[in-house]
């Protein structure tokens, strides 16, 4: 029987199962809407574990990424979805009758990354998402990291480093506070650079900025120049061996050119060398990292 882990990305629209091999092949994998609901989140989740337990035998490894931060006094899970609120970790290792390891999705896309993708073989990895929202991670070998009060890696709520003239009160987050790197780095934050504070999608600024919109063009070098900031405060701080960009913005080809000329010059020490590359699982690195949540 083939040994094999199953991981779970819980999204705010589709639950998202993988089991994986040692090897990292897919042996089975489903998809389902997410519910609205509690207790029928849990009803589809361990239905989803039983459909590929059934497909592949024996019973394997079962790992689940989801949106927020679990408080480690409480173990209260902090979300987006059904599951604010509730102790859901506990609660899905009951339904399924084993410990079930449960980590925010945005740790999960750094260490698939770190397992098997841009950053496999580095020692410490720091994962940023740029995307409707801005999240981060970091991996040091080979484990995610949790921290003391679970918000580890927790880099679109650090304090975006301003320069004199930007006012990050300018700036309010959802998370109650103001200026933080995700007010200014994630997608709406791009779109409304460009285009206003109604705009909220930045999909086409960058075939808008290669035909020549001055205005697209202007808000993605804004926009470089402001990741190359964030990123900087990373490697000032934790000195990672490799960053790794996901998410919708991680497809803009410029960043991978600018940003490290930038921060070549806002770095602490002149022979700074820090690889900052492009995903390689995309949009499967938060199922396939929620299964490296138990390692090989």
């Amino acid at each position: 029987m083939t040994e094999y882990r199953i991981g779970i990305d819980l999204g705010g629209t589709k639950i998202e199962l993988a089991a994986l091999a040692a090897d990292g092949s897919v042996l089975f994998e489903h998809r389902v809407p997410t519910p609205r609901v509690y207790t029928e989140a849990m009803s589809a989740l361990t239905q989803l574990v039983g459909e590929a337990e059934a497909a592949l035998g024996g019973s394997g490894h079962v790992g689940i990424g989801v949106p927020g931060r679990i408080d480690p006094r409480t173990r209260l899970l902090r979300s987006s979805t059904c599951l604010d609120g509730h102790t859901f970790g506990p609660d899905i290792s009951a339904a399924l009758g084993r410990e079930v390891r449960v980590a925010n999705d945005a740790g999960c896309f750094v260490l698939s990354e770190a397992v098997d993708g841009a950053g496999a073989g580095a020692r410490v990895v720091f994962g940023a998402i740029l995307g409707t929202g801005c999240g981060g991670g970091v991996v040091i070998d080979g484990r995610l990291l949790d921290g003391q009060n679970g918000i580890a890696g927790e880099w679109g709520h650090a304090a975006f480093p301003f320069t004199q003239g930007e006012n990050g009160a300018d700036f309010p987050c959802w998370c109650g506070r103001r200026g933080c790197n995700e007010t200014v780095l994630a997608g709406p934050a791009l779109a409304r650079s460009c285009d206003g504070p109604a705009a909220r999608d930045a999909r086409f600024i960058p075939s808008r900025a290669e035909a020549g919109n001055a205005a697209a063009r202007a808000a993605l070098a804004t926009h470089a120049e402001r990741l190359a900031r964030a990123l900087t405060d990373v490697v000032n701080l934790l000195d990672p061996d490799v960053i790794v960009l996901g998410g919708g913005l991680s497809n803009m080809d410029h960043l991978y050119v600018e940003v490290p000329k930038l921060m070549a010059k806002l770095a602490l020490v002149p022979y700074w060398q820090t690889p900052i590359l492009r995903n390689v699982h995309g949009d499967s690195s938060g199922v396939r990292g929620a299964a490296w949540l138990w390692p090989r």
